[in-house]
């Protein structure tokens, strides 16, 4: 069980008792305007069609469908396939928010690789954490060491510096994500980029999501379409939605997206994809076309679902106290869970309706040591030495998720 961290319990006992008294303090940060009501679909970061998708209307899912299948026909053409020649197994990968616990995923996959059985992934989604693990899992095991070494060398500084309890009362968050923002810039450069623009050019895709606060409505990234497209923002833009992917709401700043909407300059609010969904696979609409195809007896590629969820998926047990903040914290902790769990659930019944084989991970009850503070190194190597060991050996995927 993760402990309480009793700074932050003070700053928000301090930010509700500052704004009971109507103290003055530092000015709040500004912004830029909002896209306007009934506009959302409408606004566009680098001007390309398929930048992202917004699956939650009609247009988007028919965008994303359509980008499944011009993936497919990339994939096609690198391996000159003939007309009506079967293709090979699509093999898809999900990696779930978790903070501090996105190093058993990172692990797992790395031990994965040792053992030489991990395949090339067709599709890798991405949140939160999963969003910072995403682009090395999608990339192969040629980027393991780097991965490594974003779960097992980073510490705390390298991922957010305080703003001081007075100036976390009237800013956007508690903490200044900036160092995150360097450290996403230090790994994430014009090399890599070109690698993932190579994989996207192939018939692959990397999907990252984020939740766009103003319009409450996820938002899916095509990481690939954004690196291929040579556009000089394109680099920043991709920094910007790994960061934004991660940015949990009030504890990380949220990331100001500029947009043009009908030739005039607007600003979106993007934080954690997790606001939404700590996992996603895809979306219904494909899963559609291949059911068509199954339910006329026509031939259907093979599929593998991947889901690595960095959590646990059992309850855990707490002693919580009758006070405000330790009742409402424990509440939020059981619906970042119970939302954890739910999602697992949503990809598993997906995967079952549309004939799609399901292999879950997750952290289990043998790792049992505790998280003394927020990013501690010695948990976290701990815990990726934990999914390394089992990914070396075989990872013994479940097939369904636990009851």
């Amino acid at each position: 069980m993760t402990r309480p961290n009793p700074t932050r319990r003070a700053a928000l006992l301090a930010a509700g008792a500052t704004a009971a008294l109507g103290l003055p303090g530092c000015a709040s940060p500004v912004r830029g305007p909002a896209v306007p009501r009934g506009r959302t679909t409408a606004a566009q970061v680098l001007g390309l069609p398929n930048e992202r998708f917004m699956v939650t209307s009609p247009e988007g899912q028919r965008a994303i469908e359509a980008e499944f299948d011009a993936a497919g026909a990339r994939l096609r053409s690198r391996l000159a396939l003939r007309p009506g020649q079967p293709m090979p197994r699509l093999n898809l990968l999900s990696v779930s928010g978790g903070g501090e616990n996105g190093a058993f995923g990172a692990g797992l996959l790395c031990g994965w690789s040792e053992l030489g059985t991990r395949p090339e992934f067709n599709l890798v989604t991405g949140v939160s954490t999963g969003a910072l693990t995403a682009p090395f899992a999608f990339l192969g095991r040629d980027h393991d060491p780097q991965l490594r070494a974003v779960y097992t060398e980073l510490t705390l500084a390298d991922i957010a510096a305080s703003r001081g309890l007075l100036q976390a009362v009237f800013h956007e968050s508690l903490a200044d994500t900036a160092p995150l923002f360097r450290t996403i810039s230090r790994y994430l450069d014009e090399p890599m980029l070109a690698a993932i623009a190579r994989a996207y050019d192939g018939g692959r895709l990397l999907l990252i999501g984020t939740t766009n606060l103003d319009a409450q409505v996820p938002v899916i990234w095509n990481i690939g379409a954004i690196a291929r497209s040579g556009h000089p923002g394109a680099l920043d833009l991709v920094r910007r939605i790994l960061l934004a992917s991660a940015a949990v709401p009030g504890v990380f700043a949220p990331v100001m997206v500029d947009v043009l909407v009908d030739g005039e300059a607007r600003q979106e609010m993007h934080v954690d994809g997790g606001a939404f969904a700590q996992a996603f696979l895809y979306p219904s609409s494909v899963g559609r076309t291949r059911r068509e195809r199954l339910a006329r007896g026509a031939a259907a590629r093979d599929v593998e679902a991947y889901v690595i969820r960095n959590g646990r998926l059992d309850p855990e047990w707490a002693l919580v106290e009758r006070r405000t903040l330790g009742i409402s914290g424990r509440a939020i902790s059981t619906m970042i869970a119970a939302s954890g769990y739910n999602d697992v659930i949503r990809i598993y019944n997906a995967t079952q309706r549309d004939g799609v084989g399901f292999n879950l991970a997750f952290i289990g009850t043998d790792f049992d040591r505790e998280l003394p503070a927020p990013f501690d190194q010695d948990f976290m190597r701990a815990l990726f030495q934990y999914g390394y060991e089992r990914g070396r050996r075989g990872y013994d995927w479940a097939k369904r998720p636990p009851l």
